[in-house]
Formats: C-alpha cells, sequence, structure tokens
C-alpha cells in the first residue's frame, strides 16, 4: 500500500510517535511511513467534510448510547489504533469499540477493537475499502468493519463469520433497518445521517 508523496521518508515507530505528540495535524502510519489523516498525502480534502463529521458523530453517539454500561467503550476520530502483525500501522478509525480489559490500561491507543468504522471520502474509498481493510484484517479482536457513504444512504458492513471469512451486508435507503451484529446495534439508516445535507451546495 503506498500513498503518493513528493518526499516520502521511512521513519521508525518511535520517531513517528514522538512527532505526533507535537504534530499540529493527525497522521497515520504504515510500515514505516507516515500518511496525513484528511490532508494531501490521503485526500484531495484539507479537512473533513460536513457530511463527513456529522455522519461520523451520529454513528458514534448511536452506538455509545447502546453500549452505555456494558463496559465495552465507543471512541470517535482521535483515538489511535495499534496493528502489529504483518503490517505495522497505527490508524484513527471514525468511529470504534473496544470490549477488551486491557485496552482501558492503553490511554492514547487501543489495540483490540471489534468494531471499526470509516467514513468514506471520495479520494479514499477505495484505500478504505481495499488496502486498509486488509491491515485491519490482521486484527484477531475484528469482527465487523464497517464503510459508510457520507452523501449518500449506503452502508457496507463486512462480517466474519464462524468459518473466519469477511461477508459483506449492504444497506441503502433511509427506512433500512441497519444491523450491527457485533455490538448488538439495529436502527434506521436514516438516524447516521440526521441533519447531513446531502444536497450541499458550495464546499
Amino acid at each position: 500500500m503506498r500513498h503518493h508523496l513528493a518526499e516520502a521518508t521511512f521513519i521508525t515507530e518511535e520517531e513517528y510517535l514522538a512527532g505526533e505528540m507535537l504534530a499540529g495535524e493527525k497522521h497515520e502510519y504504515l510500515n514505516g511511513f507516515v500518511y496525513l489523516l484528511h490532508g494531501i498525502a490521503i485526500t484531495d480534502m484539507a479537512g473533513a467534510t460536513d457530511s463527513h463529521v456529522k455522519v461520523s458523530l451520529n454513528v458514534a453517539a448511536s452506538v455509545k448510547t447502546l453500549l452505555r454500561g456494558t463496559g465495552c467503550s465507543t471512541y470517535m476520530a482521535d483515538m489511535r489504533v495499534k496493528i502489529n502483525a504483518k503490517d505495522k500501522a497505527w490508524f484513527y478509525p471514525d468511529v470504534m469499540v473496544t470490549c477488551d480489559q486491557e485496552d482501558r490500561n492503553y490511554k492514547t491507543m487501543k489495540q483490540s477493537p471489534l468494531f471499526i468504522v470509516e467514513v468514506l471520502s471520495p479520494s479514499t474509498r477505495d484505500y478504505d475499502r481495499g488496502d486498509k481493510f486488509a491491515v485491519y484484517r490482521e486484527l484477531p479482536t475484528l469482527r465487523e468493519y464497517v464503510l459508510i457513504d457520507p452523501d449518500a444512504y449506503s452502508v457496507e458492513a463486512f462480517r466474519l463469520n464462524e468459518n473466519r471469512r469477511w461477508e459483506l451486508f449492504s444497506f441503502e435507503g433511509a427506512d433500512t433497518v441497519v444491523e450491527f451484529t457485533s455490538i448488538g446495534l439495529h436502527c434506521a439508516l436514516a438516524d447516521f445521517y440526521e441533519d447531513v445535507d446531502l444536497n450541499p451546495g458550495l464546499q
């Protein structure tokens, strides 16, 4: 997996983590290379769009409300997940849930999520659906990976079945009921698009 960078320089995980503490913008790390999140290195945007932010917030709110009192924790955007299997990676999922007790001890990262959501953008949709998902699949705890289009009523949920194979379930249309089996969430797809203008004007 490689995104074009004008001057890509290999750095260690330690260098990445030290730099991230001082950086004004979030960056993701994969196998020695650093990528600007929602910046020119990964996307064509200077920041996330209005619809991206609102959809992320709506999903996180729905999930957090459902899981209140269960011992599971919901995180949005600013919490990193560490992947240290075949690939060495640090990502910032748009929404993430972990129920792992050991994760409670980590203040700036988690490493055992069972549920991850990425809200798509035009320039990252292939990356999120392909290469990034391949790296996420290295997480032994992950049970469900969700992709949401912030500009249309469309959700894709990839679920790990009993045969350790990933199955795709698609949901489209505002009145469709979405089901995330890993966390037991059932809700109308429209709930994720509350206050979102699907026909925006100026960018």
